[in-house]
């Protein structure tokens, strides 16, 4: 049986990348609440960041999007982030937020519209060249709403064409990583809805391009965790975002809707040699609508990192015995007493081991951090979608 003490080193190797974006006010379609104390500009973004770090150890570095969180030097804002304990991470693009590309933008039939959308990357991978960021992410909500509106082998052949002019930018120790979303903003069919359409694009690129898999941007029923197998299997997972969901892209905090679908997840990824793995990035991309920022990425990094606890219990010598013998239920019954493993106490006591507050969450809320801000961020525009 394996104890939570015989996995405390694999524990330490966890490391999960905040967005800068959930620091800010978000929404739905219908509204956007603001709130007290929400950071006005990426510095105070990634201020708040750092303190998900300092009381969980668990988020080391923080992701930006461009241009909701240009600067006018990313050298300072760079500097910023290390003197607080962090470091900046992928970087994020935006094509969906420009009237240009309201019917495409690395799709686009309009070869100027498809410049300006390539240029726009390619000033991504300059400010990864001032952060020192690894990673440029790219998620395109391109695709049509009717039959006939656009010629679908077009869209792709031009797509390809797109991220081969980008991929040429890339550096030799960055990548790119496109992203997938079966639905939404375009609803008859979307550019990149899926991880084989994923998989194809980074293929015929190159070693350094990869797929990401946001845990939101499957239909109701998918089983993720196949698709995790299969990418690892190919050697094509670069990234995760982490979030939960009940309908379509809910962005809601990690493990809210389905923690067994967290475990199954991590448990595959631990399978697979995607934990502890460079080459394997985790990070959340969700959104507040209504709770507290801070604490609601303290949460979601915490909810992921009793899941994975609880996926290193996993007893695979007896599981891989049991699936080898065909005993369906004792093999269930394997990952089963993992997933109802409590862990919360002996993660309590790991944390304090190392320094950390055995309750990260009260510890935040005892710490006037948020009175603080509250107090001292008035005036001026918080930042949200845009901004």
């Amino acid at each position: 049986m394996t104890r939570l003490i015989d996995v405390a080193p694999q524990l330490a190797q966890q490391a999960i990348e905040l967005p800068s974006w959930a620091f800010g006010n978000s929404g739905t379609r219908f509204k956007v609440f603001g709130s007290p104390g929400t950071a006005r500009d990426p510095f105070e973004k990634i201020a708040d960041a750092a303190q998900v770090h300092r009381y969980t150890g668990l988020a080391p570095s923080v992701a930006l999007h461009i241009p909701w969180d240009r600067v006018e030097s990313f050298d300072a804002l760079r500097q910023h982030a290390e003197d607080l304990g962090v470091q900046l991470g992928t970087v994020n693009s935006n094509t969906f937020q420009d009237d240009d590309y309201k019917l495409g933008a690395l799709t686009h039939t309009d070869a100027a519209i498809r410049r300006k959308a390539i240029d726009h990357h390619l000033e991504c991978i300059d400010v990864m060249d001032s952060t020192g960021s690894r990673d440029l992410k790219i998620w395109l909500a391109e695709g049509t709403n009717y039959p006939g509106q656009g010629d679908l082998r077009g869209r792709q052949d031009r797509l390809a064409e797109s991220l081969a002019t980008i991929y040429q930018r890339i550096g030799e120790n960055q990548r790119l990583v496109l992203e997938y979303k079966f639905f939404e903003p375009a609803f008859y069919h979307t550019d990149v809805p899926d991880w084989g359409t994923s998989y194809a694009q980074v293929s015929a690129l190159g070693e350094r391009a990869v797929v990401c898999l946001d845990t939101g941007h499957h239909a109701p029923g998918t089983n993720i965790e196949f698709i995790v197998m299969q990418l690892l299997r190919l050697g094509k997972l670069g990234s995760f975002d982490f979030n939960s969901r009940f309908y379509a892209d809910d962005d809601l905090i990690v493990g809210a809707a389905d923690p067994f679908q967290l475990f199954r997840i991590l448990f595959e990824v631990v399978r697979g040699g995607g934990y502890a793995n460079p080459d394997v990035a985790f990070m959340l991309d969700q959104c507040h609508n209504i709770e507290q920022k801070i604490p609601g990425q303290m949460r979601s990094v915490l909810n992921v990192q009793e899941m994975t606890a609880r996926a290193l219990l996993v007893d695979t010598g007896a599981l891989k015995v049991a699936q080898e013998a065909g005993d369906v239920l004792g093999a269930n019954a394997i990952l089963m007493d993992a997933f109802y493993t409590d862990v919360r106490p002996g993660l309590a006591q790991w944390r304090e081991s190392r320094g950390l507050p055995a309750d990260p969450m009260k510890a935040y809320a005892e710490s006037g951090y948020q009175q603080q801000i509250e107090a001292d961020r008035v005036g001026g525009a918080q930042a949200g979608w845009g901004a």
